[in-house]
């Protein structure tokens, strides 16, 4: 298990520091458990996993252009982000808010099935909003930024 912990943290690309940050467990309670000097109980083991999962803003950094295509192909442009993970200040419960504009011949199924995909490729939870029906001075329009 202290094996597969540390394994997993450094595939996570996170520090013993940074995973402390994130799940709230103290840095050498995370050595402990690593070294095996000490056996996590299954909830420790599923929040520390919990902790290791991408940011929605560090999902996004890595798979980028491969969202943007993605939406390409499913009739959606001008990929934005709004919310926490705009702002910087998305946690491991966010997800990724994305404002979308939709080609005419685009509709509810295809913007909820291009959610799952979009969801499946980045690995973290995605909500999907489309400009076309949002007043210009409305909050999602002036806070979303470029993807």
């Amino acid at each position: 298990m202290s094996e597969t912990l540390r394994e997993s943290r450094e595939r996570a690309g996170l520090s013993q520091a940074q995973l402390a940050l994130r799940s709230g467990v103290a840095q050498p309670n995370i050595a402990a458990y690593e070294s095996g000097r000490r056996n996590p109980s299954a909830a420790m083991v599923d929040r520390l996993r919990s902790a290791m999962s991408p940011l929605p803003h560090e999902a996004l950094e890595r798979h980028r252009d491969e969202l943007k295509e993605l939406a390409a192909e499913y009739g959606l442009s001008n990929v934005r982000v709004f919310g926490s993970a705009g702002q910087g200040t998305d946690t491991t419960q966010s997800d990724l808010d994305i404002l979308v504009t939709r080609a005419p011949h685009v509709g509810l199924l295809t913007i909820a099935e291009f959610s799952v995909v979009a969801e499946q490729l980045l690995g973290v939870a995605v909500d999907v909003v489309t400009d076309g029906g949002l007043p210009a001075d409305h909050p999602i329009l002036r806070s979303a930024v470029a993807a």
